[in-house]
């Protein structure tokens, strides 16, 4: 077995992460002169989904990493990991010392990929129209605290409507991407799966029974920006499940595979790794958990969803379905960021069936409580449904609990969650930034992404607050406080936090550096050679 190991930059609050690689010495070609990379995600137009790759819609790791490949930001993460430097800007920074007044000026000689040149108004136009959609996804969250928007000359000013020192890493997410007004409307979203943008790359999508089946990168000769790109074309495949991408990988027919690998492939690739395969283990930002629509009369009542807290066995889920891949989970925030307490277990300790019983009896619960558990079949891995099934079996041996299951593919499972159809259900969440915010917000703050009925006064009161911070170390008593309030009304149970994995044949390069810790793919990475 050929084992390397480095260490890159330490993320922002993150622990250094280090990096393992197994393999042989022969690799595959895959796609001729393209780099060809496999995925499990599913790209798909549904009514209740029309435009899976607009910037003013998408809010899935998939689709952004499409994204990432072809728009253009004005901030964006640099190599490595880090806070965020400039882009398509020469310049941003706060003008105020209250971090309310955001100011960017923007890279000399911008065009769009079709050769366009790039002006502030279009910046402007890009995140308004974001706003103006206010798309049912939720992304538009990441840019509400947006008061006014100013173009002049070269310049873009944001004006807050309250302090965020967050906010350069919101202006690197996807949905901050500058768009023409040519080719995207101000107020309707571009349906199907064309894109454009002034990203490292332009795209071409081929679709199949109304999926896509590939997409074709192709570096963009008119991109000017801070991102160095190390080949000329990739292709990312989107495969219908991990056996038939790792099969592709063993054949040569792709080059490397990415989320979501197996488990079962992970760890047969870690003891038994096959000549010219290369399993490359990188820091993860990665949770999962259960989620409650509050208004439910099953778990309406607090009593219910703590009972659940109090019985479920992370571990036993973590190590029965994803082995060394998965540790137990205890709070939103996942353990390597800094501001992470294990707020649910200080509040419900070891797995108790007694305590369970107790905080039913006290809320007057007739016991078995009736439950139906949600999950999607096929969006975040082969594991899910064995995960679910390891629930269901947990919280039926109490006694206390009659749990049955139910897969729903994931084009019907978002808007059925969306419409509220569900009781309680499964989600995986990767960050759109790694700061603790970026665990919170999203979930508690006012159009979250899950339209979640549940609403905190106080979580909305210190949310503002946390972000007033510069120093994010200062702000972590705002998060050990809202931390503590999900432990205790329990509108999400958080289970698990998760590695990633990608497996390359050997004499693909960049592969350490391919995906971030936000699970977004950086295909300008890969290249082909010796290293």
């Amino acid at each position: 077995m050929n084992r390397k190991t480095l260490v890159l930059p330490a993320l922002v609050g993150l622990l250094a992460p280090v990096l393992v690689a197994c393999g042989g010495a022969k690799g595959g070609s895959g796609g001729g002169d393209a780099i060809v990379v496999g995925t499990t995600d599913q790209f798909i137009a549904t009514k209740d989904a029309p435009a899976p790759l607009d910037p003013a819609y998408a809010y899935d790791t998939g689709s952004w990493s499409v994204l990432r490949q072809t728009v253009q930001t004005l901030m964006h993460a640099p190599r490595g990991g880090g806070a965020p430097v400039p882009e398509a800007a020469q310049s941003c920074d706060f003008t105020d010392k209250v971090s309310e007044s955001y100011r960017c000026k923007l890279r000399s000689g911008l065009k769009f990929a079709d050769g366009s040149a790039i002006t502030a108004e279009d910046v402007k136009f890009s995140i308004q129209r974001v706003l103006d959609i206010n798309a049912d996804s939720g992304v538009a969250s990441l840019l509400a605290n947006i008061d006014t928007i100013e173009a002049n000359g070269d310049e873009v000013v944001f004006h807050l409507a309250t302090p965020d020192a967050t906010f350069p890493y919101k202006l690197s997410t996807p949905v901050a991407a500058i768009v023409s007004k040519e080719k995207y409307e101000g107020k309707k979203l571009r349906e199907g799966f064309q894109l454009d943008g002034s990203g490292p790359y332009t795209m071409k999508a081929e679709t199949k029974d109304g999926h896509v089946a590939k997409v074709t990168f192709n570096k963009n000769p008119n991109y000017t920006g801070d991102i160095k790109l190390r080949n000329d074309k990739v292709e990312l495949r989107s495969f219908a499940d991990s056996d038939a991408m790792g099969k592709a990988l063993e054949s040569g027919d792709i080059d490397m595979m990415t989320r979501a690998m197996s488990p079962e492939q992970i760890k047969s690739m870690s003891e038994s790794p096959k000549e010219g395969i290369e399993l490359t283990e990188m820091p993860g930002l990665e949770i999962r958990y259960l989620a409650f629509n509050t208004n439910d009369p099953s778990v309406k009542e607090k009593a219910v969803r703590q009972a659940m807290a109090a019985v479920v066995d992370r571990g036993h889920i973590a190590g029965k379905v994803y082995g060394s891949t998965a540790e137990p989970l205890y709070s939103l925030i996942p353990a390597s960021i800094g501001a992470h307490t294990n707020s649910f277990y200080n509040k419900y300790g070891e797995p108790s069936q007694k305590k369970a019983a107790e905080l039913l009896r006290k809320a007057d619960i007739t016991t078995p409580v009736k439950l139906k558990l949600h999950y999607t079949t096929d969006h975040y891995g082969a594991g899910t449904a064995k995960e679910f099934e390891a629930l269901k079996q947990q919280l039926n041996a109490t006694k206390l609990f009659d749990v049955t299951v139910e897969g729903t593919e994931w084009s019907k499972f978002v808007p059925a969650q969306k419409r509220g159809e569900y009781a309680v259900y499964g989600m995986g969440w990767f960050p759109d930034f790694p700061d603790p915010d970026s665990f919170i917000a999203p979930f508690l703050d006012k159009g979250n992404f899950l339209n979640t009925p549940y609403v905190s006064t106080e979580a909305r009161e210190l949310i503002p607050q946390s972000r007033k911070a510069a120093d994010r170390t200062s702000a972590s008593q705002a998060f050990t406080q809202i931390q503590e309030i999900v432990a205790n009304d329990v509108p999400f149970l958080p289970l698990w936090q998760g590695k990633q994995y990608v497996a390359a044949r050997t004499g693909v390069t960049g592969v350490e550096r391919v995906v971030n810790s936000s699970s977004d793919l950086q295909l300008w990475e890969l290249g082909r050679g010796t290293g």
